[in-house]
């Protein structure tokens, strides 16, 4: 039985938190013996937390002690803030280097400790290489294998590509656009390996729509677009906004992109965060308060796309989107950036629509022909469906990934 220390630096509960949780739920423990190491005890709104989920499958739980910066190193990234306002490039390296001695390092031993500890035979890092820096440096110090889970797209230093090109033993992907993404910055093409994310095709919402429409007060005859996603600014909810303010009242019969006032529709974006207000102001501004509706984090999201009509999602950068597959599984066709991560999800014009980043005016002409069509969303939506549970089960993401620790491990 081989020891694994999953380590997880990330902040919030998001949709690889979700997916680290499939794997270990269905993973042949027979063979692997797992540990999970966190920074933070990320909460599921107040229903969970990471720590109670992992202990419920009988994985011992550990947090990383951290260690504020001291006064100096903060006061030193504010004034290089200042002094490098011209050349972000310079202002990312100048903060980089002082995390790096003042906080990377020292993590770094920390972690090698509880490798050395645990006796842990490979580090699993649930992430990408410019926030796991610190377990590629602990497992190269420690003498162990290290596999990273890549799950989104990430500007890279020439720190961290040499780090990994150097002390990384293989890195999963989860699309071809993120691998491409970091072959194309330096990182060698033969650490990286494509598995693509997994959904259970048994999954059946837990609250039926017509319960979703009465609690959100939406009218059985309205048609509901909407999204899911932690409220960050890389998801671009006020492009859905925005696209929302351009729906004319009856799209067949008005140019498209035409700003009117918009009847018949209802739009949620499910999710909280920092970008909370700034939406809300958005809303406001557009004057959309009874038409757009935060909903705040719900658990049982997969309810929510089920009672939707149309499904958004109009970020900037991704992985490969789960929320795109449960709404895939959920039948509802898919309006998404064109970007890495959705172009391999979103079969353009079968299964929904792809649309140039940041074009909020392509987007509600999008929305607009799902809008005025049932035929279509249905056509759309039994096409994706059909591609789900064909091409994307949660079954092929599970021996995707154990073929790769067998591979590492020499099985």
């Amino acid at each position: 039985m081989k020891n694994i220390l999953i380590l997880d630096t990330g902040k919030e509960w998001g949709g690889g938190t979700n997916s680290l949780l499939e794997l270990l739920k269905r993973i042949d423990r027979k063979n692997y013996k797992f540990t999970a190491l966190f920074y933070y005890n990320c909460s599921k709104s107040d229903e969970s937390d990471i720590k109670t989920e992992i202990e419920r499958l009988g994985i011992d739980f550990l947090l990383l002690e951290r260690f504020n910066q001291p006064f100096i190193v903060k006061m030193l990234k504010e004034f290089g803030r200042t002094l490098l306002f011209f050349d972000k490039r310079l202002r990312k390296l100048h903060i980089f280097w002082l995390d790096y001695f003042f906080r990377i390092k020292k993590d770094a031993e920390h972690i090698a400790r509880i490798l050395k500890d645990l006796n842990i035979d490979l580090l699993y890092m649930n992430n990408q290489p410019s926030t796991n820096l610190e377990g590629i440096i602990a497992a190269k110090n420690v003498g162990i294998k290290s596999l990273l889970h890549g799950r989104i797209e990430a500007e890279l230093n020439f720190f961290e590509i040499n780090a990994a090109n150097k002390w990384l033993t293989k890195m999963i992907c989860v699309s071809e656009g993120v691998k491409d993404s970091f072959i194309k910055q330096g990182i060698k093409s033969s650490l990286c390996t494509v598995v693509h994310n997994g959904i259970d095709i048994s999954i059946t919402p837990a609250i039926p729509p017509d319960k979703i429409r009465q609690e959100l007060g939406i009218k059985e005859d309205e048609i509901v677009i909407g999204s899911v996603g932690s409220l960050v600014k890389r998801k671009r909810f006020n492009d859905l906004i925005k696209a929302i303010s351009y729906l004319p009242p009856h799209p067949s019969s008005l140019p498209y992109g035409e700003r009117n006032e918009v009847r018949g529709i209802k739009c949620i974006i499910i999710g909280d965060g920092p970008e909370k207000e700034a939406l809300q102001k958005e809303i406001n501004k557009n004057r959309l308060d009874n038409i757009v509706i935060l909903t705040g984090f719900k658990s049982d999201a997969i309810s929510y796309i089920n009672a939707m009509d149309i499904f958004v999602l109009l970020s900037e950068r991704e992985g490969l989107p789960r929320v795109i597959l449960e709404a895939m599984l959920m039948k509802k066709p898919v309006v998404a950036a064109n970007i890495a991560g959705p172009t391999e999800l979103v079969a353009d014009g079968k299964t929904g629509y792809l649309i140039p980043l940041g074009k909020f005016e392509d987007a509600a002409s999008a929305v607009a022909k799902l809008v005025i069509s049932p035929a279509l969303r249905k056509e759309m939506g039994m096409n994706g469906y059909h591609r789900v549970i064909k091409e994307f089960t949660i079954d092929n993401y599970i021996q995707g990934v154990e073929k790769i620790f067998k591979e590492i491990q020499g099985q």
